[in-house]
């Protein structure tokens, strides 16, 4: 479908030979009347930008001050002046009061933890965003032209329109809009990405550009050469916009949910695939105790969505026992997928570089769900309906977490209303201490005592449990109650991570003009022979033809016209009559065989070289680019090309295949 104002990114899915759809993304006009790809917010450029330079710079001046500190430290203990000891402590002190002051600031820019929340009626606790990764921009035009000409023997100049849209693909990823489309533009670059690296690069050759990137966690840049640190950094961003995507779910409704859980189950599985295929990370966010972290925060926060969207499929009536007792147990399974977070986001080296606010707002959603299932534990207890015998068994081990075939160690689950009460009283008090304690964390944070949504979830929840323990704290209640039990987690769906589905962006290579990429990349060399005349003797050319784009020939009968001519076993065709045929199928060149007449054909023909054997003219072949002139030129246009399949994943150890094998043998067409 083609039309004014659209723009064709060109790309292939990474699997399949045949290109089946094409991802086309419509302009728009931004600001001063430049058209940007859809999927691309420009309002978030400037905004991301000074973000990371104030986050940058705040790190710049901590790392002065370590330093400081540390040859401070070292003079104090080296002399035995006590004046430079006074001096010297002094100076100390004020290092560390503007440490102190440095890392509040940056506090304040990383635990902006409500920015990302939707806005709705409905009050839900905040979630975690993962912000997207910067970069600065790259010239592709250098380094591509060199290898364009040097090595492919083409006319770089032509080639300046598939530089300038690789380009714009890049810059429009550098801040792509928090929806499904920009999820489409950051995997179009990728898959792009796919196909320049097993065009242009070699295990011994990189494309010499230095890709710069800075850390989501800490602002610090990095760089390195390798496009797979480029491949890994947008990876990483395709995960960090699923994070964004379901925080911004309105999660009032079951839908919302849904919506949510999928958003950061994607999450997971783009990290996961990351630390599985990415090593030796240049910054911090991309190593492998890093994206174990995420993976984890993101699965709970998942996790969380599940209890909610279980709370709101249908209101639970209080005196529903096995209703309230399920909801408990899931309250009980986010606690400890948060725990486990908190767990892992205090150790060496995550702790390091994780933001505070992060931690902080972790260790609050732990102590709220743990409480939260002690009061859905209470009202299960105290409001709802005597169960049958049968069920005891399950119930106690949902409360004592013991397997059903066990003895059990403790007090069986009361039947008695005064027991219920009493066990439901105990229940409540560890509600009540577990929210007083959530809302101490949450005021020690100083970025979290901003976040009014977080404290008026964590002020409801406590008050609702105050309210219910004052209906069943009775004035002639002297028995102390015994400790309650905690609660078994256990959770009716437990969300998995899903891998990101690259082949659904359909695109296809930019740079296919230059050939199908099983010969025409840096990972191959070539000799071109051409134009070879070769004439139809007693009605066939004495070859045999094999495979598609490009055809390969099979075999050359000896002391025929096509052996005379110098035709070789195993050479590709890629001209015929003048007319460049790289992307032909076998058909196409039979046909086109079988329509010359008996003054023969003119065939342009390829050569594989061995890896070490340089490039070279023989006495037959000239250099490339004299031979095979421009479609313009013949006034011929290629066919729609062929899938070809770039490296799957990152493709960090994998090599290319390096020959072409074709589906069947056809002898040259006889008149």
């Amino acid at each position: 479908m083609k039309g004014p104002g659209r723009r064709h990114i060109a790309g292939a899915t990474l699997q399949g030979e045949q290109v089946t759809e094409r991802v086309q993304f419509w302009k728009q006009a931004g600001p001063g009347g430049k058209s940007v790809l859809e999927g691309c917010d420009l309002l978030a450029n400037s905004q991301h930008g000074c973000l990371q330079s104030r986050r940058a710079r705040i790190h710049q001046q901590i790392n002065r001050e370590l330093r400081m500190r540390t040859g401070a430290e070292n003079l104090y203990r080296a002399t035995s002046n006590a004046r430079v000891r006074e001096t010297v402590a002094l100076e100390l002190s004020y290092v560390n009061s503007s440490l102190q002051l440095l890392k509040e600031e940056l506090e304040g820019l990383d635990g902006n933890v409500d920015a990302d929340q939707p806005q709705s009626e409905g009050i839900t606790v905040p979630m975690i965003p993962l912000g997207l990764k910067e970069t600065k921009q790259l010239d592709w035009a250098t380094p591509l032209k060199e290898l364009i000409s040097g090595h492919f023997g083409e006319d770089s100049a032509s080639y300046e329109a598939e530089i300038q849209e690789l380009e714009d693909l890049r810059q429009a990823t550098r801040t792509p809009s928090r929806s499904e489309a920009g999820l489409e533009l950051l995997t179009a670059y990728y898959n792009q990405l796919c196909f320049q690296e097993a065009r242009f690069v070699t295990p011994a050759r990189s494309l010499g550009l230095l890709f710069h990137w800075y850390d989501s966690l800490t602002g610090v840049p990095a760089q390195q050469r390798a496009l797979a640190f480029e491949k890994g950094s947008v990876l990483f961003n395709i995960g960090a916009l699923h994070t964004q995507i379901g925080a911004r779910q309105d999660r009032s409704c079951p839908e919302g949910t849904s919506c949510a859980v999928e958003a950061f189950q994607r999450a997971v599985g783009a990290f996961s695939l990351l630390r599985e295929n990415f090593s030796h990370a240049p910054s911090p966010d991309m190593s492998p105790a890093s994206l174990s972290m995420l993976e984890q925060l993101m699965t709970a926060q998942a996790q969380e969505c599940v209890f909610e969207g279980l709370s709101l499929q249908a209101p639970v009536a209080p005196h529903d026992c096995l209703a309230q007792l399920h909801l408990a147990q899931e309250a009980a399974q986010v606690a400890a997928e948060y725990r486990l977070v908190h767990q892992t986001m205090t150790q060496p080296p995550v702790q390091d570089y994780v933001p505070f606010p992060w931690t902080t707002l972790v260790h609050v959603k732990a102590e709220y769900f743990r409480a939260l299932a002690h009061y859905h534990a209470a009202l299960a207890l105290c409001d709802g309906a005597p169960v049958a015998e049968a069920e005891l068994p399950a119930l106690e081990q949902i409360f004592l977490g013991l397997p059903a075939s066990s003895e059990p160690r403790g007090p069986a689950l009361p039947q008695e209303h005064e027991e219920r009460r009493k066990l439901g009283k105990a229940h409540l008090k560890r509600a009540v201490l577990g929210q007083e304690e959530a809302l101490r964390l949450h005021a020690v944070c100083r970025a979290l005592r901003s976040v009014d949504l977080l404290q008026l979830v964590l002020t409801q929840a406590l008050r609702r449990s105050l309210a219910k323990y004052s209906q069943l704290d009775l004035e002639d209640d002297f028995c102390e109650a015994a400790e309650a039990p905690d609660v078994r987690p256990k959770t009716q769906r437990r969300p998995e991570g899903r891998a990101p589905s690259f082949s659904r962006v359909k695109v296809a290579d930019i740079f296919h003009r230059l050939g199908p990429l099983s010969v025409f990349s840096a990972k191959n060399r070539w000799r071109l022979a051409g134009p070879i005349h070769v004439a139809r003797g007693e009605g066939a050319f004495g070859f045999t033809l094999r495979g598609d784009a490009p055809v390969l020939i099979a075999a050359v009968v000896p002391g025929s016209r096509a052996a005379a001519a110098g035709l070789k076993q195993g050479d590709y065709i890629v001209s015929v009559n003048g007319q460049p045929c790289r992307w032909w199928k076998h058909a196409d060149v039979v046909a086109q065989l079988k329509r010359v007449g008996d003054a023969g054909v003119s065939l342009q023909v390829l050569t594989l070289l061995p890896s070490a054997e340089p490039p070279g003219s023989g006495d037959r072949r000239p250099a490339l680019g004299g031979l095979l002139r421009s479609q313009k030129e013949c006034g011929w246009e290629t066919p729609e090309p062929a899938q070809a399949s770039p490296r799957p994943l990152l493709g960090w150890n994998r090599k290319a295949k390096r020959g072409k094998t074709g589906r069947r043998l056809s002898p040259a067409p006889h008149p």
